[in-house]
């Protein structure tokens, strides 16, 4: 990793496909980290955090050493459900909806899949979600 937030080469081609795979998505550069975004909307973030530099996502996350994570949304009703599993899952503060899992090496990728595809299903408009299969 080169630059502050860089993410390893290897998470980033897991989560390609899954967000790539989803109607009218794109990938971009984040302030830190990658991002993909359905119109103008995130519904994925991707960063590797050191507490020393991103202290609101270390603190979120109550990070002692650099981790990679992934910020997604969630509908409301799960938020709590998903929590209450603790490690990976924690809570950010700074908006309702939006979740952090911590990506290590006991990921579940399929349950990244189903996450990533809720929080496109939250952030698309009506149209678009209705394309992806799942609950709703």
């Amino acid at each position: 990793m080169t630059a502050p937030g860089d993410v390893d080469p290897e998470v980033l081609d897991r989560l390609r496909p899954i967000c790539r795979g989803l109607p009218e998505t794109y990938e971009e550069p984040a302030w830190v980290g990658t991002r993909w975004r359905i119109r103008r909307r995130t519904f994925a973030h991707v960063l590797t955090v050191d507490p020393d530099r991103q202290g609101a996502h270390a603190r979120a996350a109550t990070l002692g050493r650099p981790a990679c994570l992934l910020v997604f949304r969630s509908p409301l009703d799960e938020i709590a459900g998903l929590l209450s599993v603790g490690h990976p899952f924690y809570k950010p503060d700074w908006s309702p909806n939006v979740l952090g899992m911590i990506l290590d090496a006991d990921t579940d990728w399929d349950e990244v899949g189903e996450l990533l595809t809720e929080s496109y299903r939250v952030q698309a408009p009506k149209r678009l979600a209705a394309l992806v299969d799942g609950p709703g």
